[in-house]
């Protein structure tokens, strides 16, 4: 869908790579909070991750991994950690600098899983395993297990069952996101290596790279485990089978990229007006849709991704932004509709992959079978119809 040119290819590849740095802090930080914060009643410093969380080995980077994606360090990427170090400025103790958003903004990772467990049943079957009996007996045990010693939140756990299980259940979605995008940060980082060493041609090479990418992960397990005391609760064993294509990838793109929810303060909607979907299925909030041009009001979660991505900009994308309108005055917003082109790469990569898995090859010769190709490509296009799609003001070099 984004046309091939120089220029894209820059934006979207310097866009992956300030975009892959944060999300290396979200997918541990999402993951401690699943697997060690869990219920925590005041959970105060959850955005503080732990060492061990920053030095955890990804899965597809390292010598230590059996797919190696990114050929960089396991642990946490250097820009990162230096990052978190000095912030924009060392003026201010730790402390101060969370509450003054001198940080990654993890808020922003949060309203990713929320989207996902709120626009539940996107594809595969981990949403209806949180409703099974196996489910509610391994959570049980582990809210037990957590509350241990704690009469007072055993006895609420006794009074209101169904608000502890339903706080498990959203703590199961993070940790899926945060398998989902253990994988996606390293693939953004190789992107980026092999655009620097000449390796991408055009952006459909970049497409293409995320097609074999999301082939060659697409059995990567998704499970959510739960150290207490030491001890490991398998809440979503690995045993059952629940895959990264199907149950996190595909509700990821469906929940965040399409649809999500309006953002508070910029509009107010008028329910008995039909101004909001009366089904969930025909919300169109996701970046797909979104007109960043009213970002930057407080709390809106792409501007916290945009102001976490502009400290690791690459300078050849810095330089693009400074060529056009108000160059630096309005950075965010430019490199907010660099994310939104990058978003229809990733979809193009996404639509791709899933002709590739559930149709047939683009050169197969068979009338039934181009028929039916043609039949998947335009129910993906009919997404794109409504006036809030930004599919035609991405594919113009003037959109900015």
């Amino acid at each position: 869908m984004l046309p091939d040119s120089a220029e894209n290819l820059t934006q979207i590849i310097g866009i992956y790579k300030a975009y892959a740095v944060p999300m290396d802090f979200y997918w541990r930080n999402l993951l401690y909070i699943a697997e060690q914060v869990f219920l925590d009643p005041l959970p105060a410093f959850k955005y503080f991750i732990s060492q061990e969380y920053l030095d955890r080995p990804n899965s597809y980077s390292g010598d230590q991994s059996k797919l190696r994606i990114w050929r960089g360090g396991e642990k946490a990427h250097p820009e990162l950690l230096e990052f978190m170090a000095r912030g924009e400025t060392t003026a201010m103790p730790k402390i101060l600098h969370h509450l003054w958003h001198d940080r990654i903004n993890m808020e922003f990772a949060e309203a990713c899983m929320q989207a996902m467990f709120w626009h539940q049943g996107m594809g595969g079957r981990f949403n209806d395993y949180l409703d099974s009996d196996a489910y509610r007996a391994n959570a049980d045990k582990a809210i037990r297990a957590y509350f241990k010693g704690n009469p007072l939140m055993l006895g609420l756990y006794k009074l209101f069952p169904e608000m502890m299980l339903e706080k498990v259940k959203q703590l199961s979605y993070y940790a899926n996101l945060g398998l989902f995008w253990e994988v996606m940060a390293p693939v953004f980082f190789e992107m980026n290596d092999i655009y620097e060493e000449g390796g991408f041609k055009g952006v459909p090479d970049a497409m293409n790279f995320l097609v074999n990418g999301i082939f060659a992960v697409a059995g990567r397990p998704i499970y959510h485990h739960v150290f207490i005391n030491g001890e490991c609760h398998e809440i979503i064993p690995k045993s059952e089978g629940f895959t990264w294509l199907y149950e996190a990838a595909l509700p990821y793109v469906e929940a965040v990229f399409y649809r999500t929810a309006p953002f508070r303060g910029t509009k107010s909607y008028n329910a008995q007006a039909g101004q909001v979907p009366a089904v969930q299925k025909d919300f169109i909030y996701g970046i797909l849709y979104a007109d960043v041009f009213p970002v930057g009001s407080a709390g809106i979660p792409p501007t916290l991704l945009m102001q976490d991505m502009i400290h690791f900009l690459p300078a050849e994308l810095q330089e693009i932004y400074k060529q056009h309108k108000r160059g630096e005055g309005d950075q965010l917003i430019q490199l907010g509709v660099t994310f939104q082109r990058s978003m229809y790469n990733v979809t193009s990569a996404v639509i791709q992959a899933l002709r590739c898995a559930l149709l047939y090859p683009l050169d197969d010769t068979d009338p039934t079978h181009l028929l039916a190709n043609r039949q998947f490509f335009e129910a993906q296009m009919d997404r794109f119809l409504c006036p809030e799609a930004r599919l035609p003001q991405i594919q113009t070099a003037d959109y900015r």
